[in-house]
């Protein structure tokens, strides 16, 4: 498969397709690798109460919200779908926990 063009070499639509396909392939083997961390932190975590954290939470919306706005991009819409992100990653982790110490 060749890379799609740039953006802004981007002709057509077809060009702008590709583009989009290719990063949202790229975003999922990021996402497989975040969610790889969650399942590292249930291993490790030994509380279960400890899957949910609000404060790390926020600090990862925090962190991205910043990271964003360095990009020029609108920080509060990064922030919901990080928002997103995040609980569903804790949604992962909470089952992960459970199924590590069940085996189920």
């Amino acid at each position: 498969m060749t890379a799609a063009k740039s953006p802004e070499r981007c002709e057509t639509m077809t060009d702008v397709r590709a583009g989009v396909d290719q990063v949202d392939r790229e975003l999922v083997a990021l996402l497989v690798r975040r969610f790889g961390y969650m399942d590292a932190a249930a291993r490790i975590k030994t509380d279960r109460a400890k899957v949910r954290d609000e404060a790390r939470k926020a600090e990862v919306l925090d962190n991205v919200a910043r990271e964003a706005a360095a990009a020029g991009l609108a920080p509060e819409r990064l922030r919901a779908v990080w928002n997103e992100l995040v609980e569903q990653s804790i949604a992962h982790e909470a089952i992960e926990w459970d199924r590590v110490r069940t085996g189920r």
